[in-house]
Parts: C-alpha cells; structure tokens; sequence
C-alpha cells in the first residue's frame, strides 16, 4: 500500500515537474530572446558608429582637398601680383589668365582680385566690376590688419556677384615696399558640398554638416540655405567635446530639430574645419524594431506551443535557438564583409594573406576580388615602396598602433603604376582579445597625388623661364650654407642683373623682353653643370647662381664664363652703346660658412658687387674681395 502510494505521488509530480522544466525552459526562451534583441540592437548601434566614423574621414578628406586647390591656386596668384604689380597691364594680363581659367575652376565657383581699397580688380565672374567694392568684407578687413600672410578661411556670406552662399578662401598679397596690397580671394559655393554630402545616404533623418571650428554652420544636408551661417559655438559639440577630443563618437540630440542622433565628429589638422557625419538613432534602429517585433511574436507562439504540447518540444525549440543564433552571426558577417563601398575592402591574415577582398577591386586595382582572394597581400606593392610597407604592416601586426594610413604606389592590371591610401586597423578575437588580422579601405589617390606633385612645382617654379624661383633659391641657399658650415667647405654666389632691360622693354615690347629672359636663363643654365649648382631668377631681370663647394678664384671664372654665354647671344639692344647688344653686370662673393660671415651678408656682399659693376659701366663682372674674391 506504500508501495502504490509513492508511485502515485511519483505519477501526479511528474506532470508538476514536466510543466516546471517547461515553465523554466520557457523563461530561458524568452531570456536568451531579450538578450539576443539587446545584442542585436547594440550590434546595429556599433555598425551606424563605424559608418559615421567612416564618412567623418571622407568627408574630412574632400573639405581638405578642396581648401589645398583653393590655396595652391590663391599662392600662385598671389605670387604673380607681388611680382608683377598692380598696374593697368598688369591686372590685364591676370584677368587674362583668370579668363583661361574660368572655365577649369573644378571645385573653386570663382577666382577676384582685389586692391587695398577693396575695388575690384580681376575676376573669373562674368560682372561689371567698375562700381564694386569689397573693403567692408570680414576676410578684406582680417587682411588689411594682419601681415601674417597665412590664408583666411571665413564665414558664409552672400555673392556679390551671384547671390548665393558662399565660403571664402582668401590671401593677403604686398605691394614691393611690403605694404598692403590687396586681397587675392577663391569662393566655393555652399551648395557644392550640399550637393556632395548628399550623395551619401545617411538614412531619413540623418545628416552631414560641415562648420567652422569656431561654430559657424558652413554647410549640412537637407538645409534650404537657413541654416547657414548659424553660430553652434554654445552647443555641448563645441562647448565640451571638442575640448576632450579632436575626433570621437557622440551621441546627442540635435538643437536643430530634437532628433537622437549617432555622429561621429572630426577635426582638420590643417584647417579651422569639423565635419559632423550623424545618422538618426530611430532610423538606424528601424530594421532592429520591425525584426524584434517579429521575432517576438514568433518566441510567443513558440512558449504557449511549449505549453500547450509540452516537455516533447522543448529539445525542437533548443534546436530551432541555436539555429537562430548561428544564422545571426553568420548573418552579422555578411553584413560587415559585403558592406557597400567604392573603396575595396580587404580582410587580412597575420600571415599577410588576403582573407577576404571587396568586389570593388576591381575598379581600384583592376583585379576581380576571387582572383586576389588567398594571395599576398603585399604582391602588388612597388619595389620602392615595399620595405616601408613592409615596416607599418610589422608596427600594426605587433601591437604597437591599432590603426594607420600609408600611401605607396602599386600595380594596376591595366594602368599601370597607381598610387593608392590605405587606412589599416588591427582586428581582435572577441574570445581572447589578441590581434587575429587587419582590416584595409584602400582607395585610388593617383589623380590627387599628381595634381599635388604639379602644384608643388609651379610654386618653386618660375613660369616664365622654367627656372626655379626665389623661394626655391633661398631655400638651397640655406641647405647648402649648413652644409658648408659643416663642411668648412667654400660658398658662392653671382648676383646678375640684365643691362637697360627697362629700355628693352619699352622699345622692343614685353613679348620680346620674356623671350629675352627665356634666351638669357638658357645660356647661364648652360654654363652651370655640377648638380648641386643652382641657377635661379632672382626677381625681375635679376639671376643668382648658387656654387656650393666654390673657392674665389672659381667663382670669378663662372662668372666670366656666364658673362661670355650672354654675349654670345648677341641679342639687339639699341639703347646700351656702344656695342648694341644685351649684356649682363654681374657680382660674386665668396665665404666659408660657420667662420665670421652670416648667409645674409654673402648675398649682401654679392649685391655689392652687382652694384659696383653697374656704376662702373655695366656690361663687366665684379667680384667682391671682402669675403675672400679676386678684385
């Protein structure tokens, strides 16, 4: 009787024991489901913050591009005013050359040039300028106060000449004596980079803005031209994040609309710029919320199911989870390694083997992505450049940074030889944290690196003879003076100036004075072969040669020799009798670097002898003997 009366109460609490199990699994269903929507959200949060970060930089990137050709082209500008002056011929010829520009501006809307009273002088617009006057202008009052020479980005304001919102890049250029001379003044147009940003989808509500590291609203997505120019200086961006880091996440409610948004901010090194890359936090989430409804409905059914049919079904719901889980994960790969982009994206191993390549290889570097995949990362990598890459790739391997950029040339499967920028970031078992590979943007900066690379030479070039310029002269002038000085090894130089060239000019026209100065810079550069020799136009009709490693008695016989060369020449000059040619005065000094001379008083003594040789009669070479020359 005892017997049956513990089988009977083991029959009844089995039922009780069934439903607990269930009831426990059904709790573990509906827990391991609210953590996997907690995951699963925080995963689509973690995926918006890279896209951010990401269009942060490119966008970065673009604004910087587009300052550095609005500046490369305000220098060279600037440089042929204070040059050539002011005058009536003058600004004919920049407005000549600003009228062959026009229509090559590319990202520039338009190219002034302006007096020190602010009247117009130049412009690539097509307007009357004769009543226009731009002194009251914030960048044409910062100029006139300030001789720093640096370029001056500043507020949007509204075109004169086309009415609409622009950004000013501007230059302050001087007159001869130093003084002011005017404002030399590159716009672009806001709705340039509106039109830009907005070809990136940001989401419904998401938005790119570019402002003015003091606040100034420059530019954002979806703005119909009210909100340009708005002072965001009091907001927490400016007040307390910038203040903490240049470039970081945050998470904020926009002042401008009251949206939750996921941005991602950047500050330029070069430039008073920040560029604001945000997506709407109800956006990013949309996809997560419509899921999570769905597959919360479907746990509900699946726990009254358990209920309903019992402890039978339970190791089926077991199986259906851990299914689920593993096509999320496998689901949540895809989702990072095929992700949409124009630059290829590569996945590699520590073994420098490519694990996995974007299909946008093919445009990059010419290769289809299943043809790269599984081979060396570093076999399309230039010879000359290999060893440093190989350098960074070992540095980011290691440990020793978690994320770089590199620029190195490679091979292209049908242009050849491409220059290429690689952003590589190191990434980490999410088990152990050890480094496990690296993840590289990679994209084609071949055009950017040549347009950089002829905007370096037409600023240590003079364009007229092809021979490097003042600026440039200075600068190996010093190299080679701390070499001397190293060294106690001579220095020299020859001053040089063309006889009348004024006279030239007013009787045989300009034109023939510039083919003058071509036919005079090639017979000096013929003279000067050593490599480390440098001749140079001084300004004007005025040469210099540079003559490193150079006693006096060497330097006098160069001087002779570029005397003769000019002679040769034999170029008619009807206003310097008796011999009626072009002719050259020249002065020379010698020094050694380091003993009792400075640089500024060798090229003080070569001027010197430039001066005697012009009042003695012109035409002659005069060496300067207080630094060492024969008389």
């Amino acid at each position: 009787m005892a017997d049956l009366s513990r089988s009977d109460w083991r029959f009844r609490a089995l039922p009780i024991l069934a439903a607990a199990f269930v009831f426990a699994a059904c709790c573990a269903v509906v827990a391991l489901s609210l953590w996997r929507e907690a995951a699963l959200r925080d995963a689509d949060l973690r995926s918006a913050e890279t896209d951010v970060a990401n269009m942060a930089r490119s966008m970065m990137q673009h604004a910087e591009d587009t300052l550095e050709v609005a500046e490369a082209t305000l220098l060279g500008l600037a440089g042929r005013l204070e040059q050539r002056g002011t005058d009536a011929q003058s600004v004919n010829a920049v407005q000549s050359f600003l009228d062959s520009r026009a229509t090559s501006l590319g990202r520039i809307r338009g190219l002034f040039v302006y007096d020190a009273d602010g009247r117009w002088l130049a412009t690539t617009e097509n307007v009357d300028i004769s009543d226009l006057n731009n002194s009251d202008r914030a960048y044409f009052r910062h100029h006139r106060s300030n001789d720093d020479r640096k370029t001056f980005l500043g507020d949007p304001v509204r075109s004169r000449s086309g009415g609409q919102w622009i950004i000013t890049v501007s230059k302050r250029f001087n007159r001869p004596d130093g003084a002011f001379g005017g404002v030399v003044l590159a716009t672009v147009d806001i709705a340039y980079f509106v039109r830009y940003f907005a070809q990136y989808d940001m989401g419904p509500n998401g938005a790119i803005a570019l402002l003015k590291d003091s606040g100034i609203l420059l530019a954002r997505t979806n703005d119909d031209g009210s909100l340009v120019g708005r002072d965001m200086s009091g907001t927490p961006l400016f007040q307390k994040e910038l203040r903490n880091a240049r470039t970081a996440l945050y998470h904020f409610t926009s002042p401008l609309d009251g949206i939750r948004r996921i941005s991602a901010y950047r500050t330029s090194d070069r430039h008073p710029l920040v560029v604001l890359a945000t997506q709407s936090e109800t956006d990013v989430l949309a996809r997560w919320r419509s899921g999570a409804i769905f597959r919360g409905l479907i746990v509900i059914v699946l726990v009254v199911g358990l209920l309903v049919v019992g402890f039978h079904l339970v190791q089926q719901l077991e199986s259906r989870q851990k299914m689920a889980l593993l096509l999320a994960a496998k689901e949540a790969d895809f989702r990072l390694l095929a992700e949409s982009s124009s630059d290829m994206v590569t996945r590699i191993g520590l073994d420098e083997t490519l694990l996995y390549v974007s299909p946008s290889a093919l445009t990059v570097v010419g290769w289809d992505a299943g043809r790269l995949t599984g081979t060396s990362a570093l076999a399309g990598v230039h010879r000359d450049d290999l060893a440093r890459v190989k350098a960074v790739v070992s540095q980011i391997k290691s440990g020793a940074t978690e994320e770089t950029r590199i620029l190195c040339r490679a091979r292209h499967r049908e242009r050849g030889t491409v220059w290429l920028e690689s952003t590589l970031r190191v990434t980490r078992d999410s088990a152990s944290g050890a480094i496990d590979g690296v993840v590289a943007i990679t994209r084609d900066m071949t055009e950017q690196t040549d347009l950089q690379a002829r905007l370096a030479d037409m600023a240590a070039t003079d364009a007229l003879t092809r021979l490097p310029n003042r600026r440039t002269f200075e600068d190996r002038f010093k190299a080679e003076w701390d070499l001397g000085a190293a060294g106690r090894t001579g220095l020299s130089v020859i001053m040089i100036d063309v006889d009348h060239f004024k006279a030239f000019n007013d009787t045989y026209g300009h034109d023939a004075g510039d083919r003058c100065l071509e036919a005079v810079a090639e017979a000096l550069t013929s003279v000067v072969h050593r490599p480390r020799d440098l001749v140079a136009r001084y300004g004007g009709e005025e040469f210099v040669v540079l003559l490193p490693d150079t006693d006096a008695i060497g330097c006098e016989t160069v001087a002779h020799q570029l005397h003769a060369a000019v002679q040769a020449l034999r170029i008619p000059h009807v206003q310097t009798p008796p011999h009626y040619r072009v002719s050259i005065s020249l002065g020379g000094a010698t020094t050694i670097p380091g003993t009792t001379e400075t640089a500024a008083a060798l090229l003080k003594s070569a001027d010197a002898a430039l001066y005697v040789a012009k009042r003695a009669g012109r035409n002659q070479v005069s060496m300067n003997s207080r630094l060492g020359c024969a008389a």
